[in-house]
């Protein structure tokens, strides 16, 4: 039983009727798809892969370059094709794209999206808002409980079709990707190796409030802080053992590490690391910073910036003095860091980039 299944509020639990949909549909437009993809090996331009902890603005992140205009990104629509993306981004354009409109025989169909950056635990409203595009990414990578592969299960993972898909719907807009990839925070440098002109784009949030945010996406999904909300490091089984505040401690604790041990394995280039707050604060550097990577990528197309001049960064203490008691102690308990939320840690406030 998946978390979706074990979701105690029916707004966050699966759609059967549409989950049988999808899967017929994807079984029939799979072998179509492979027929087209066969022409396309790798994106011609860089990718961007956005990495980071759950709950720590990675969905704000790809809202952002979606939003911008400049990116080609798994819509919601697209994301239901999830073993035919490219026929899916076809489709999408035919419904959504002016120029194949014809004399208003589409209208009515609500195409636009909350630009206005709002979310639900991840989830985006509209048909052209951004997806996770999870389903996609499990195709390829059979994660388990937890999201983390050995070396003989990376061997087997087809790699030939994961990147001809990606090529493929970067080629119908031709624009560079923008995705999201925590699901692979734990295989980096396979990833790395296999998209050869990824960036990653690593955000990283003050730890209090990531754990904060963490315990109320559990309550929030389940009705409880006793079931565990989404990805789980190398670290669960020890982790599991534990009460909530040390869980979810240890959960943000262990994907940053395993995330930045992967990073330093990747050429320097290839990678940014940006504090939540930073860029909250201050979107415009973060994206001249990813438009010089591009360029040193030689991309030479438009990468303007006219986004917003900062975003809420939403850093508020929402628990108890005594959940906050427990979220400072779990913490240091585990590791010996002070998150006490007035402290500035390292990676929270300032934007690194790999030299």
């Amino acid at each position: 039983m998946d978390q979706h299944e074990m979701a105690e509020n029916n707004e966050f639990a699966r759609n059967a009727a549409l989950e049988e949909l999808l899967t017929e549909l994807n079984d029939l437009l799979s072998q179509a798809e492979q027929s087209v993809v066969q022409r396309y090996q790798q994106p011609a331009m860089s990718p961007v892969i956005i990495v980071g902890c759950p709950r720590s603005g990675t969905t704000l992140l790809l809202q952002w370059l979606a939003n911008s205009g400049q990116f080609t990104y798994p819509s919601n629509l697209i994301s239901r094709f999830y073993r035919a993306p490219y026929i899916g981004a076809r489709i999408q354009q035919m419904l959504t794209d002016p120029r194949f409109a014809f004399r208003k025989e589409m209208y009515g169909i609500q195409t636009g999206w909350n630009d206005n950056f709002q979310s639900d635990l991840g989830k985006t409203r509209g048909l052209l808002a951004p997806n996770e595009f999870w389903y996609f990414w499990r195709r390829f990578f059979p994660y388990r409980e937890i999201q983390y592969l050995s070396e003989q299960e990376l061997a087997a993972v087809d790699t030939k079709t994961f990147t001809s898909e990606l090529a493929a719907l970067e080629a119908i807009f031709k624009k560079p990707l923008a995705l999201k990839g925590l699901i692979a925070n734990w295989n980096l440098p396979f990833l790395a190796a296999v998209l050869e002109k990824a960036i990653f784009l690593y955000i990283k949030r003050h730890p209090f409030f990531t754990i904060q945010s963490l315990l109320r996406a559990r309550l929030k999904f389940f009705g409880t802080l006793n079931e565990w909300y989404s990805l789980k490091p190398r670290e669960f089984d020890d982790l599991k053992r534990l009460d909530p505040y040390h869980q979810v401690a240890g959960q943000v604790y262990y994907t940053n590490q395993a995330i930045q041990q992967g990073l330093r394995i990747i050429k320097s280039s290839r990678w940014i690391e940006v504090g939540y707050e930073y860029f909250c604060s201050n979107p415009q550097a973060v994206w001249r910073m990813l438009e010089d990577r591009f360029r040193e990528h030689g991309y030479e197309g438009n990468l303007n910036y006219d986004g917003p001049k900062w975003f809420d960064a939403r850093n508020c203490v929402f628990v108890s003095p005594k959940e906050q008691e427990a979220i400072i102690a779990a913490y240091w308990e585990l590791f010996q860091i002070d998150i006490s939320p007035t402290t500035e840690l390292m990676g929270s406030h300032h934007l690194h980039v790999a030299v």
